[in-house]
């Protein structure tokens, strides 16, 4: 299918212009390629290792949550000239979906983890930029069986913090690195809170506002949204789609 069509749609589908993100995120389209797409590959970075195996594997498309120019306007030399250069060479589009990503009502990386937990989402809390970031639910697990539960559907060590009761009931969710939001879980009377990862200093937080952490990676917790995403796009398109793993353990 034509690129600029598969664009309009995610845009749309995604509200990449309506989202509020970090001013470098540059949601949507960031590379083009020659105008066609007949085999899409998703991942979570668009590092180096991520653009090969996306070239080996002949996508023609690369949809990730973390895109080019984080760092705002750069020149195009070292890393930065060989990713992009690698894209156009082989002729590979890329696509970005940051928050747009994370908030999604359906493909979203809170959403389908919050599924997955066996979570009933009953609404959203957490704000950022004058929206709100992640959310809530209602769960009756154990906080054991529940961070035992995070470990099988990412794959990976769980690290709990167990500032709150054993019985988990409210538990909140933003994926990534969101430790920080820890107090405005609190302040959602929540009891229990799922991220990636968090600053040595959101132990303290945990601790002291009783409420149990858990983190279970960055990336670990960044994997669900672009498989949605890609599920989503093949069955509306029929259009072929792989996952590229590139793991940190961070």
């Amino acid at each position: 299918m034509r690129l600029e069509d598969l664009v309009r749609y995610l845009d749309d589908y995604l509200r990449t212009g309506e989202v509020a993100d970090d001013p470098h995120a540059l949601n949507g389209l960031q590379v083009e390629n020659g105008g066609d797409v007949h085999n899409v590959a998703v991942a979570v970075d668009a590092c180096q290792a991520v653009i090969d195996q996306a070239a080996e594997r002949g996508a023609d498309l690369l949809i990730v949550h973390h895109g080019l120019f984080w760092g705002g306007l750069e020149p195009l030399v070292g890393r930065h000239y060989r990713r992009t250069a690698s894209l156009v060479r082989h002729g590979i589009a890329l696509y970005s979906a940051h928050l747009p990503l994370d908030r999604h009502p359906e493909v979203g990386n809170n959403v389908v983890l919050a599924r997955k937990l066996g979570v009933e989402v009953r609404g959203w809390f957490g704000e950022y930029r004058g929206a709100s970031l992640g959310i809530w639910g209602e769960l009756d697990l154990a906080r054991d069986a529940l961070a035992a539960r995070l470990s099988e559907t990412l794959g990976g060590a769980v690290r709990v913090i167990a500032g709150g009761p054993e019985r988990v009931r409210r538990v909140g969710i933003i994926t990534g690195s969101a430790g920080s939001m820890i107090p405005q879980a609190h302040r959602a009377d929540l009891d229990s809170f799922v991220t990636g990862e968090g600053q040595h200093w959101t132990y303290f937080d945990a601790e002291e506002l009783g409420i149990n952490a858990f983190f279970a990676g960055h990336y670990a917790t960044e994997t669900l949204g672009v498989k949605a995403l890609a599920e989503h796009i093949a069955e509306r398109f029929q259009l072929p789609w792989s996952f590229v793993d590139h793991p940190t353990g961070l």
